[in-house]
């Protein structure tokens, strides 16, 4: 925008107003400028000021012209149609948008170089340090898992460390800006912080040292009595409440309120925080928390519910609060549950009572671990009938709040991937040769300080095989979809993968699920100094993220011959059909059990407290207007057809391998 110095007439009669300057030739305007809406404000430094030509329609339906009033400015730029009111103390080094409204605000300033958060180091998972992660505004759950975890990679390490320091110093600045269209109300301190566009802030106490990427596509919103030191938020978060962050970093579409209190965290997209208390967390996607008797502390969690009381000891009285521990991806914890760290806990495994003997389940996934006897008892692969299991994983997908054309974190909802299925088959092998080693006949059996019972064992390996062909089935059926195939070799050569990549193991990065090499691919390059920025890591990660399934069938195709002994490059129609058939005994069989599981929730038990002063035929009315009715309850209804369409997929592809030649 092009200023212009201010008139003799102006000047005069912007002193009339109230105003004053400390030189009146460092006050620039606009062309267009007019003196009407400016009265009671100091001018000191350079301060460029737009037109006051808009109004502002509040809540309510009060109107406000554009203007400025008691206020100090030193060193401003303050752009067209903006309201700048109340200032108690000064707004002192910053570019402010058009159209913003910032009124009663105590003290908005730059104070010196900032990096406005960028760099800030955060001591997460070991309170003591070691596994710091410095954030930065293009932070990545996957490029903060590696920062945390690859410290076996000093030379990554260091790179990662340049390339934050390098993002940090391009948009290091002794001016903040201020974006446009921004909401600034009763608000404290404002000091080194940077405000995207669209951002409302209203009733904050203190706001030092951090960016707040508001967008128009994802506004941020932060309210009444929040104080964030040393801090990144990202778009679409809303943190509210008297929430207090200190060294935290807060991703995209978060929520965070009712007096959530954190240090030394990062909370990545669609995280929840409400009452309780977070240190040096790594909360990977969708966890949540929500009672004020909740402490979190030196784990690393995502697609987590903690349970009112859920805590964990990362300190023995030793050595200081050193100890870490991971609940992997849709783990959960019960009401007064605790782990001591270390610990690891298989994926979307549910933990029960107190636990203090240092388990690791990683390779046991789908698990209950219950204390009894002050002894952990680990129920292997049980969860996977669990209706609850089953509709975290369609809510997650319907629960990505995230409005921002721009993801930072790339997400994969599956429940039954690469990841997990090859967890399932360690597990099947270490609870065969747990039986082996210790007998058919044994009551219990011991494993990684935990206790399995026989029926638990039994049962554990029957789920897993479940599991596995209902897994391998959906991979093969997708491959096969919708051809008509002439002979055997033709349903060969469509089954060869289109790529190598995927073979071996499988990693999740904090929601991200890939081929371990390709992990290590990528940090080679790092390593190598051929990715050298942190854009070009993050159209990695969503490289892989796209071609997830094309990666998913490689590893699948490989299985297939070692799980059911089949060679693919031999495979013929009936082999196809004999798979489909286990297949769809798996899915069948599991929905049937998810669907016994979804009934205990409408039993006679669980109308207990309804119809509170009736008979048995009052409380089951009143149950069913409150709750509904079993065979009519969505859930249930959506299993039925689930079923259904499932053995209709299953019988199409059969019926089309019967008429395949030989």
């Amino acid at each position: 925008m092009e200023y212009r110095h201010l008139t003799s007439a102006e000047i005069d009669q912007l002193k009339a107003q109230g105003c004053l300057a400390d030189d009146w030739q460092k006050v620039w305007v606009a062309p267009a400028f007019t003196t009407t809406y400016v009265h009671d404000t100091r001018f000191s430094g350079e301060v460029k000021l737009g037109v006051f030509e808009n109004e502002f329609e509040l809540p309510g339906g009060i109107r406000k012209h554009a203007r400025l009033r008691w206020a100090t400015l030193h060193n401003v730029t303050i752009g067209n149609n903006c309201l700048v009111e109340n200032i108690q103390n000064y707004i002192a080094n910053y570019t402010i948008g058009d159209n913003c409204f910032i009124e009663n605000v105590d003290l908005m300033l730059v104070d010196g170089v900032s990096t406005f958060g960028n760099g800030i180091e955060v001591a997460v998972l070991n309170e003591t340090g070691g596994r710091e992660v410095a954030i930065n505004d293009k932070l990545s759950a996957h490029m903060a898992y590696i920062m945390a975890l690859y410290r076996h990679r000093p030379e990554l390490t260091a790179r990662l460390k340049e390339l934050t320091d390098y993002y940090s110093q391009k948009y290091a600045s002794n001016v903040g800006t201020i974006g446009n269209n921004v909401r600034i109300m009763n608000t404290g301190v404002i000091e080194n912080v940077r405000i995207g566009e669209y951002a409302k802030i209203c009733g904050a106490n203190r706001l030092k040292n951090g960016s707040i990427n508001s967008n128009a596509e994802a506004p941020v919103y932060i309210g009444h009595g929040v104080i964030c030191d040393d801090f990144i938020v990202c778009s679409g978060s809303h943190i509210d409440d008297g929430t207090m962050l200190t060294r935290c970093f807060v991703g995209q579409a978060c929520k965070l309120g009712h007096n959530y209190s954190a240090s030394d965290s990062l909370f990545f997209s669609n995280c929840q925080g409400e009452n309780g208390e977070a240190c040096a967390i790594f909360a990977g996607p969708f966890t949540v928390t929500h009672h004020k008797s909740t402490l979190l502390i030196a784990g690393m969690f995502s697609f987590m519910n903690a349970g009112s009381g859920s805590n964990q000891s990362n300190h023995m009285y030793k050595l200081g609060p050193i100890h870490q521990g991971t609940l992997e991806r849709g783990s959960k914890t019960t009401s007064d549950s605790y782990i001591l760290w270390p610990a690891r806990v298989g994926a979307f495994s549910l933990v029960m009572g107190r636990h203090s003997g240092h388990c690791d389940t990683t390779n046991l996934p789908f698990s209950y671990l219950i204390e009894k006897d002050d002894a952990t008892y680990l129920v292997p692969g049980v969860n996977l009938r669990s209706v609850g299991t089953i509709r975290d994983a369609q809510k997650w997908p319907k629960r990505d709040n995230r409005t921002d054309s721009n993801r930072l974190d790339f997400i994969n909802y599956n429940l039954l991937s690469p990841y997990t299925i090859q967890k399932m088959f360690k597990g099947r092998d270490i609870l065969l040769e747990l039986r082996h080693a210790s007998g058919e006949l044994s009551d219990v059996y011991s494993y990684y300080n935990t206790k399995i019972t026989n029926s638990a064992l039994n049962k554990g390996i029957k789920f897993y095989e479940t599991a596995i062909h209902k897994f391998l089935g959906n991979s093969l059926i997708k491959r096969l979809e919708g051809i008509n195939f002439k002979n055997d070799e033709e349903i060969r050569a469509r089954l060869r993968p289109d790529t190598p990549i995927g073979s071996g193991e499988w990693v999740d990065i904090s929601g991200l699920i890939a081929p371990k090499t390709e992990i290590d691919y990528l940090l080679d390059g790092i390593e190598r100094g051929e990715i050298n920025r942190l854009k070009y890591i993050n159209a990695e990660f969503e490289r892989m993220h796209r071609n997830y399934y094309t990666y998913e069938w490689t590893w699948a195709y490989e299985r297939i011959e070692e799980f059911y002994g089949i060679h693919p490059e031999e495979m013929t129609a009936a082999d196809v059909i004999s798979i489909v058939e286990k297949w769809k005994a798996a899915v069948v069989g599991l929905d049937h059990m998810v669907y016994e599981d979804a009934k205990k929730e409408f039993s006679l038990a669980a109308m207990t407290g309804f119809g509170a002063d009736g008979n048995r035929r009052e409380k089951k009315l009143d149950f069913e207007q409150v709750r509904g009715d079993f065979e009519s309850n969505s859930f249930v209804t959506a299993v039925l057809k689930h079923i259904e369409a499932k053995s209709a997929l299953g019988d199409e592809l059969i019926e089309r391998m019967k008429r395949v030649k030989n």
